[in-house]
C-alpha cells in the first residue's frame, strides 16, 4: 500500500464532502471538528479508532516483562507462568467464530466495542487484584476474562475502520491501526519494569507486581473511554449522514469447512506453525536474554520489544511492497526463512541478540502482510468469514497449547531445547509454504502472480 497515495485519498475523500449541505448539522455547524462531513472530524475519529485496542495490546505482554518477578512473587514455575498466555487464547478458539455475529446481531458495533473494551478492563482489574491478594488463580481468571474481550475488540476496530474509511484510504487506516497497537506493545516492554523498580523495595514482591498491573488497567480504561467517545460520534454521524450501521461481514457457516481447498489448509498450517514460534518466544525471551547474553533487565526488555517496534514502523512499508509486487507466497517463504535464521542466531551463536530480534521483526512484518490476504485470493467472498474464523481458531488453539509446551520445555530442558522446538515449528511452516507454492503452481499459480498479472486476471478456483 502506498502511504502517500492513500493518505491523499483519505483526505480527499473527506474534502470532497466539505461543500455538502452543513445545515443538517445542528449545534456546531460552523465547527469543523463537530461536522462528520469535514476532514478534521474524520481525523478525530481515526485517532479514536487507532487507540481502541491500544490498552489490550499494552497489557497482553505485561507478564512477559515481569516474568522473573511474577514467578518469584507467586512461587510458580515457567509452565504455570505460561498459563497467563494460554488462558488468554483458549476463549478465542471459540469466540473468533462468533465475534462478528455478536457485533452484527446482538450488541451492534457501538455497544459491542464498549462491551469488549469493558471485558478487557475488567479482566485486567481481576489480574491486578490477583497480584494484590497474592492469589495466582485469580490472576489466571483475569487473563481468561481479558482474552474474551481482546480479540473480539479487534473485529470491532476493523468494522469501525471499514465504516468510516471504505474506499478512502482503508489500507492506510489498517496500517495505522497496526502501528499504534504495536506501539502499545512496545511501550509496555519498556515501561513496566521501570514502574516495578520505582515501587518501594520494602513492599512485598506481589504488591510491586500489582502496582505495575494496575498501571496497565489505567491504559485499558483510556481505550474504553475511546470506545465510548467513538460510539457517540458514530451514532451521531449515522443520524446526520443517514447511513446504515457498519457490519463486520464475517458471516460464519461451519458447513462450509468441508469445501475448504487444500491450499487453504496449507495456509492454516503455515499460520499456526509460524506464530507459535514467535508469540510464546516473546513471552519468555527476557529471561533468556539475561541468562545467555548477560543483558540487564532494561536491555533485555529493549531487545524483546524490537519485534513489535519494527513491526509498527515496517508493516505499512512491507504492505506497500507486497501490494506493488505481488508474489505473496514468495514473501511468505521469505518471512519464514528470516525468522528461522533469527532463531538460529539466538540458539547457536552469542551475537548481540538485537541483531536476531531486528531480523525477526522484519520477517514478522513481511509474513503478516503477505499471509493473511492470501485467504481472500483463495476463497469466495461469501466464505471469507468462515475461512478467517477457522484460521483464527486454529491460530489461538496453537498458541494456547504451545504456550504450555514452551513452559514445560524451559522447566525440564532449558532455553536451548526451547529454541530447537521453535525452529522445528518454523521448519514445518517452511515445508507448508513450499507445498503451498507447488500446489498453487500446479493449478495455475494465481497466488504467486505479480500484482500486474493479478489485475489482468479474475481469481480462479485455486482450490
Amino acid at each position: 500500500m502506498s502511504s502517500s497515495g492513500e493518505g491523499h485519498s483519505l483526505l480527499k475523500g473527506a474534502q470532497n464532502t466539505d461543500d455538502a449541505d452543513d445545515t443538517i448539522v445542528t449545534g456546531c455547524r460552523s465547527t469543523a471538528a463537530c461536522n462528520p462531513h469535514r476532514t478534521l472530524h474524520r481525523i478525530i475519529v481515526l485517532i479514536l479508532i487507532c487507540f481502541l485496542s491500544f490498552g489490550a495490546y499494552f497489557c497482553y505482554d505485561n507478564p512477559s516483562v515481569l516474568q522473573s518477578e511474577i514467578k518469584y512473587a507467586m512461587d510458580v514455575d515457567t509452565s504455570k507462568f505460561m498459563l497467563l498466555y494460554s488462558l488468554y487464547s483458549w476463549p478465542n478458539v471459540v469466540l473468533c467464530f462468533f465475534g462478528g455475529f455478536l457485533l452484527d446481531r446482538v450488541f451492534g458495533i457501538r455497544l459491542g466495542a464498549i462491551a469488549f473494551s469493558t471485558f478487557v478492563v475488567f479482566g485486567q482489574c481481576i489480574t491486578a487484584a490477583g497480584a494484590t491478594l497474592n492469589n495466582y488463580n485469580i490472576m489466571l481468571a483475569g487473563r481468561f476474562v481479558f482474552g474474551i474481550g481482546g480479540e473480539s475488540l479487534n473485529v470491532a476496530q476493523n468494522t469501525y475502520a471499514a465504516t468510516w474509511f471504505k474506499d478512502r484510504g482503508l489500507n492506510l487506516v489498517f496500517g495505522l491501526q497496526r502501528s499504534i497497537s504495536r506501539c502499545g506493545s512496545t511501550l509496555n516492554m519498556n515501561v513496566m519494569k521501570p514502574i516495578y523498580d520505582l515501587t518501594n523495595e520494602n513492599l512485598e514482591p506481589h504488591y510491586r507486581v500489582a502496582v505495575a498491573f494496575w498501571v496497565g488497567t489505567g491504559v485499558c480504561v483510556f481505550s474504553l473511554l475511546c470506545s465510548i467517545c467513538l460510539g457517540y460520534l458514530d451514532r451521531r454521524a449515522a443520524r446526520i449522514l443517514k447511513r446504515k450501521v457498519g457490519r463486520t461481514g464475517e458471516v460464519v457457516y461451519l458447513k462450509d469447512i468441508k469445501d475448504f481447498p487444500l491450499t487453504l489448509w496449507l495456509l492454516f498450517l503455515i499460520c499456526v506453525a509460524y506464530y507459535v514460534a514467535v508469540v510464546p518466544f516473546i513471552g519468555l525471551a527476557i529471561v533468556f536474554f539475561e541468562n545467555k547474553f548477560g543483558l540487564s533487565s532494561q536491555e533485555a526488555n529493549a531487545a524483546n520489544s524490537l519485534v513489535y517496534l519494527i513491526s509498527a514502523g515496517a508493516s505499512p512499508l512491507f504492505g506497500y511492497l507486497v501490494d506493488k509486487f505481488g508474489r505473496n507466497v514468495l514473501w511468505v517463504i521469505t518471512g519464514v526463512v528470516g525468522t528461522l535464521g533469527s532463531h538460529g542466531l539466538l540458539a547457536f551463536t552469542f551475537y548481540n541478540p538485537f541483531i536476531a530480534m531486528s531480523l525477526m521483526g522484519c520477517s514478522f512484518s513481511i509474513l503478516v502482510c503477505a499471509l493473511w490476504p492470501i485467504v481472500a485470493f483463495i476463497m469466495p467472498q461469501h466464505q471469507l468469514g468462515t475461512s478467517y474464523g477457522c484460521m483464527q481458531a486454529i491460530f489461538n488453539l496453537g498458541l494456547a497449547v504451545t504456550s504450555q509446551i514452551s513452559g514445560i520445555i524451559v522447566d525440564a530442558y532449558g532455553y536451548f531445547i526451547l529454541e530447537v522446538f521453535f525452529m522445528t515449528c518454523l521448519c514445518v511452516a517452511l515445508i507448508g509454504s513450499v507445498l503451498l507454492y507447488l500446489v498453487d503452481a500446479s493449478r495455475g499459480g494465481f497466488l504467486n502472480l505479480s500484482s500486474n498479472q493479478r489485475l489482468k486476471l479474475k481469481p480462479k478456483d485455486t482450490g
